[in-house]
């Protein structure tokens, strides 16, 4: 009997089961928000794109952001898509992932529309202990994480930078009353307790994409605009034009990073390479 366990669950093995692109339809670097109606925002700010895919939650689309390359896929909720969406994205050619989305800040200070850049997470979320032990880091690439400071910088929106945490659920895993009031066991505490390690905000997909593209030694970071500050109450959609400023930007300054590298003969992009 001839073993086909590892065999792709699709017929067309050049384009993703899920995802339904092919090599020749994506960039090197893909944004992964996660509402599929966020990609019309996001290409809006390109200076051209084309709709490549559409199936599911995952809608792709590429162009180039000043000249420079850019896809976009939107993941849907949660690490499970993400994950999918990383997986099938990676095995066309994907090498560096940006996720932009939106979160809740947890922290005094954070205001609605300011920016989160994410350094590391908390891994919340089941779908990356499939992939690794429980202990194994969930960390932004440092490369991506100056890149979108530096993007941030440039365009001049307030940001932080700092730890994620990535959960689950929206309601009872970020400490939410579910139906009815429902409180699941700690979530009265979870927030305090994550506000006093210098946790930043929280939201649902992070902490996958990182791990999984760490994994597969990808380069992958994040960064969310604050709808929420849950220490105030405060909640407004704003700030979603932000980060998906910030994070083409940030493609287009990668790109530059790579070409120092280059240039230079180094293996990686450090502080004293200018761009």
């Amino acid at each position: 009997m001839t073993d086909t366990s590892d065999k792709s669950e699709d017929p067309n093995d050049e384009v993703g089961y899920h995802v339904e692109v092919g090599p020749d339809d994506v960039a090197d670097a893909v944004l992964l928000p996660g509402n599929p109606e966020r990609v019309d925002k996001i290409t809006a700010l390109w200076d051209g794109h084309e709709e490549v895919a559409h199936h599911r939650e995952y809608r792709t689309a590429t162009g180039t952001y000043d000249d420079a390359p850019i896809s976009v896929t939107s993941t849907g909720i949660g690490s499970p898509s993400a994950a999918i969406a990383v997986e099938e994205l990676a095995r066309v050619g994907v090498d560096t992932f940006i996720r932009v989305g939106s979160c809740g800040a947890i922290q005094p200070g954070m205001d609605v529309g300011d920016l989160v850049i994410t350094t590391g997470a908390v891994r919340q979320e089941g779908t990356s202990d499939e992939y690794v032990r429980e202990d194994y880091p969930a960390a932004a690439d440092g490369e991506a994480v100056s890149a979108l400071i530096a993007a941030a910088e440039r365009l001049g929106y307030d940001y932080h930078t700092g730890v994620t945490m990535s959960a689950d659920s929206f309601y009872a895993g970020q400490g939410r009353p579910g139906f009815e009031g429902f409180e699941a066991a700690g979530s009265d505490e979870l927030v305090a307790e994550l506000r006093d390690a210098n946790v930043k905000n929280i939201e649902m997909e992070a902490s996958a994409i990182l791990t999984i593209a760490n994994v597969y030694g990808l380069r992958a970071g994040a960064v969310c605009s604050v709808y929420a500050n849950r220490v105030t109450g405060e909640f407004r959609t704003e700030g979603e034009s932000r980060a998906a400023e910030t994070a083409s930007l940030a493609v287009k300054l990668l790109a530059r990073m790579d070409e120092v590298k280059r240039e230079a003969g180094a293996d990686r992009w450090h502080a004293g390479l200018s761009l």
